[in-house]
Formats: C-alpha cells, sequence, structure tokens
C-alpha cells in the first residue's frame, strides 16, 4: 500500500461495530496523526474564513501597503513557510494513520472499492467506515441509462431576457445571489456550518446505519454532481408500509442525518433520505436547475436501482424541500403521493421583507432569474394525491409568527384554486383565507354532508377522470359551493400545532387524500 494512500486518503469518521448507541466512538487518530491534522484543520478554517472576508481582507492589506513590489519577498517568505507546515502536516498524519489498524482496515477497503469493475461492486467492505464522502466510489451514475428512463438535465434558465436599460441591476444580482445571496437562501451549504455540525451528522448517520439498518450510496447526477443518500430498506420485514418508498428532501440547512427521514422511519416505510447539492456529502451548490437534476437521480436510483415502481414511491418534502419534491412530482407524476410540510408558494415574497426596501427591485431579479423557486407553478404540474401540513407557530416562513401570512396558506389556496376552478370562486376563497387566518378547529363537518360532497367527486371522476382541473361545481349553488370547498380544503390540510423545525410526529405522517374511482358509479 503507498504511503501517499495514507497522506492523502479521505478522514476517516466512524467505524461501525454493531453496538448500542452510547457505547459508539468516533475514530481516535493516534497522537502524530492528530497533530498534523490539527494543523491543516486549522489552516483550511482560516482559508475558509479569509475566502468569506476576502474584500475586507484584500481593502486592509492594500491600506497597509502589502500588496505592492516591495512587499512581495515578505509575502513569499509567508507562503513558503505556510507550506513547508502543510507539507510537514501532512507527513506527520501520513505515518500517524499508517500505524493505526482502523485506518489500515479503511484504505484498504477504499481501494478495492475503487478498483472494482462495476459501480458498487466492492463497496460493502468499505460501507464499515465512515469515512470523507468525496472519496467514496460511486454507486449509480444516472448517464449509464438509457432509453426512456433517461430524463433530460435540467439547464440555468433565464425567466426574461437581458435588457440594456436593467444590465446594472442584472449584473449586481448575478453577484448578489453567486457570492452570499444562496448562501443565505441555503445556509446548509456553508462549509463553516457543516464543520461545525460535523459530530453531529455522524452521531446521526451512524444511528440510521447501525439502528435502522440504512446503506448509504453515493449517486451521479446527469451533470456530474455527486449526491449523498441513505436509504433503508423495510421491505424485507413483509410489513405494508415496507413496500412503499419515501423519498425526503430536506430545508435549506437540514440533513438526511439529522432530519425528516425519522417520521417515515419510525412507521416502517422504506426510506430513501438525501442531501441537497454543496451539502455534506454531496457536491455542486444548490442552484436550481442543480436540486433538480439531484432529485431526479435520487428517483432513478430508486427505481433502476433500488427496484421500486413508481406508483410506490411517495414524495415528502419539508420547507425549501418542497420545490425538489414538487419538482420531482411534475417529472414522474405516476407516484404515489406528495406530502408537503411547512412548505411556501414562492421564495420571492419569503425574500423581499428580510432584505432593505430600496433593494426590492435586485432581489426580484436575483430571484426570478437565478434562484426562482416556485412551488405554486410546480405544484399545479401535478395531477396526483397531495397533502399539506402547516405549522400553526411557524416562524420562518409567517411574518412575526402570524398564522395568516404564513405562505404555506397561498400555497394550499393555489393549488385548490388551480384543481377546482368552478368551485374555489372568490366568495370560496374568501372563505377559506378566513379560516386559514386562524388554526383549524376540529374536523367536524355532519356525516351527511362530507357523504355528498364524496359522492359528487366520485360521481364526476368516475365519468370524466381526475385529470385537473376539474370542470365540477359550474352549476352548484354558492351553498354547495361552500360545503365543497370546505370539505377540499380540510382533506388537503392538516394543522400541526408547533414551530419550522420541530420533528414531525408520525400521526400526521399519512397517505394524501384522493377522489376514490367507482367504474359505473351514479349519484343519487
Amino acid at each position: 500500500m503507498s504511503f501517499l494512500n495514507y497522506v492523502f486518503g479521505p478522514n476517516l469518521y466512524m467505524e461501525y461495530r454493531g453496538v448500542p448507541e452510547p457505547q459508539r466512538k468516533m475514530y481516535e487518530a493516534g497522537a502524530v496523526e492528530k497533530f498534523g491534522e490539527q494543523i491543516l484543520s486549522t489552516l483550511s478554517v482560516m482559508w475558509s474564513v479569509g475566502y468569506y472576508t476576502s474584500p475586507l481582507l484584500v481593502t486592509f492589506l492594500y491600506r497597509r501597503g502589502y500588496l505592492v513590489t516591495d512587499s512581495m519577498p515578505t509575502l513569499a517568505k509567508i507562503t513558503t513557510s505556510v507550506g513547508i507546515i502543510v507539507i510537514l502536516s501532512l507527513v506527520m498524519r501520513g505515518l500517524g494513520r499508517k500505524q493505526s489498524r482502523s485506518y489500515s482496515n479503511m484504505i484498504k477497503a477504499l481501494v478495492r472499492a475503487k478498483s472494482a469493475k462495476a459501480p458498487g461492486d466492492a463497496n460493502s467492505e468499505l460501507r464499515r467506515f465512515d469515512i470523507e464522502f468525496n472519496a467514496w466510489p460511486v454507486d449509480f451514475d444516472v448517464k449509464a441509462l438509457t432509453g426512456d428512463t433517461k430524463k433530460p438535465v435540467a439547464t440555468a434558465k433565464r425567466r426574461e431576457p437581458i435588457q440594456l436599460a436593467t444590465l446594472p441591476c442584472e449584473a449586481i444580482a448575478y453577484l448578489a445571489i453567486n457570492t452570499f445571496g444562496l448562501s443565505m437562501i441555503y445556509p446548509g451549504s456553508v462549509k463553516l456550518l457543516q464543520k461545525l455540525m460535523r459530530p453531529m451528522l455522524i452521531s446521526g448517520r451512524a444511528k440510521l446505519i447501525e439502528d435502522d439498518n440504512g446503506i448509504r450510496y453515493k449517486v451521479k447526477t446527469i451533470d456530474s454532481n455527486e449526491i449523498d443518500t441513505l436509504f433503508i430498506d423495510n421491505r424485507p420485514n413483509n410489513v405494508g408500509n415496507g413496500k412503499t418508498l419515501v423519498i425526503c428532501s430536506e430545508g435549506n440547512a437540514g440533513f438526511y442525518e439529522v432530519g425528516i427521514m425519522a417520521t417515515p422511519v419510525a412507521l416502517k416505510y422504506s426510506v430513501l433520505g438525501w442531501n441537497h447539492p454543496g451539502f455534506a456529502g454531496s457536491t455542486g451548490t444548490p442552484h436550481p436547475h442543480q436540486d433538480k437534476n439531484a432529485i431526479d437521480a435520487v428517483v432513478q436510483f430508486a427505481i433502476n436501482n433500488l427496484g421500486f415502481a413508481v406508483e410506490d414511491i411517495i414524495l415528502y418534502g419539508w420547507s425549501i424541500g418542497g420545490f425538489s419534491t414538487l419538482y420531482a412530482a411534475s417529472v414522474y407524476p405516476e407516484v404515489k403521493g406528495v406530502v408537503l410540510d411547512a412548505t411556501f408558494d414562492d421564495v420571492l415574497y419569503l425574500a423581499v421583507p428580510r432584505m432593505p426596501a430600496a433593494l426590492a427591485g435586485i432581489v426580484k431579479v436575483a430571484i426570478r432569474n437565478y434562484c426562482n423557486l416556485n412551488n405554486a407553478e410546480l405544484a399545479n404540474e401535478f395531477n396526483g394525491p397531495i397533502s399539506f401540513i402547516r405549522r400553526t407557530e411557524d416562524e420562518i416562513i409567517a411574518e412575526d409568527n402570524h398564522i395568516d401570512t404564513n405562505r404555506g396558506n397561498f400555497l394550499v389556496l393555489s393549488v385548490l384554486k388551480h384543481r377546482y376552478p368552478n368551485i374555489f370562486g372568490a366568495s370560496q376563497l374568501n372563505k377559506a383565507k378566513g379560516l386559514l387566518s386562524k388554526p383549524l378547529e376540529p374536523y367536524s363537518i355532519p356525516v351527511a354532508d362530507e357523504k355528498l360532497c364524496m359522492s359528487r367527486l366520485i360521481t364526476y371522476a368516475s365519468d370524466e377522470g381526475k385529470s385537473f382541473p376539474m370542470n365540477i361545481g359550474a352549476d352548484y349553488s354558492e351553498e354547495v359551493r361552500n360545503l365543497m370547498a370546505v370539505f377540499l380544503l380540510r382533506k388537503h390540510l392538516r394543522d400541526y400545532n408547533s414551530t419550522h423545525c420541530t420533528q414531525l410526529p408520525g400521526e400526521f405522517f399519512t397517505m394524501p387524500w384522493d377522489i376514490p374511482t367507482e367504474q359505473g358509479f351514479v349519484f343519487t
């Protein structure tokens, strides 16, 4: 085994030994490796801080006269000294790792996995270790698919052509979104935050792997990003839920290791979690087109590698993960259903209030042209069962915790208006807004009224099909429309008395409601 494999090999975080959670231990490096790694880690943090503060740093150095020809020898000495320190630290790290039995076993397993002829062939041995994921071999490459199963690549698209008059605003918007803007929308992509959260992520991943028999996979997207995923297979348990796969899309600072997977896992579903591009082990950046390609690759992996039918997949999205979920639903309309928790209609209406009023125009250009997370548009492209969970104490997607400003309200009403345009007229929308301006009361519609509403829907769907928008309700009275509107609202939306980031209890994760169809059913 080459010494360079130890010097430049990935960090080892944990070796799985099948022990209960309290007895699990992180990989403990020897004194030599630890000293070298601490120096490299410190330099890495300094580089990260310097990168994010580079405009201030360059200005400071320039004003102090360090960025002139006379200062070049001094800068060269500093650079050389840092280089020598890095080289010595790398050698120390390599020597320490070579003395570690755990690290030696890991690096041997990694070399064998990388030399395997087919993706994933030798990864079972490597899965005993939790390592830096960039070294992990690819288990599934969506580019290898051929025929109709391969979807077109999503690319960055502008909504409007560039105009000369707006060019300065366009330039500022582009720079903003590609420097600090995207990090504000997706703080989970900030490497410094990930470094601080690393122990928590390692612990969460170990729990999923050792307690729930999870298997970690690397999925390569059509645009060559590598997505960190984890799959828990409950099909062998022969329970009803295990035959259904729940694909979980996390929020803007969420990771599958400590995220929403816990809810469907507790209910014994088969579950597939993944991290957005640029989050933890996933490469790339969370630009919308990269996120679309990521969720597409994850679904393709579930179908072609894990062996699930599209009809057996539920797409589950929390917060900004609703965008990924709804995009996947628009591409794979045959999925079993969509569950959206604490999700908004359009990120623009969340971004503008959080920025100075004078910058509203730039914010709009930046969002619409470079980060257009418009869930309402995507939701209207999906015809299948969909359900919404609203957090009544949501402090993220509601202004000042006022429930009537919760952007989830607007998403629900947008979907219902699109699906049932003749039922949700102006009067019914106002009535629905009134209901949504406070926590929903316990569902108490009379049984006779519920049967009446259901019968009307079944009759129409049996005769005309369930494609949306439905023309049902054109000849209804205002009273019947009001009754149907409340019925449909309550069938699609549930309230959870909680803040934005609380784990969703299992009782709220249910199969989305759908209109049953009965051949030959006639309403009487």
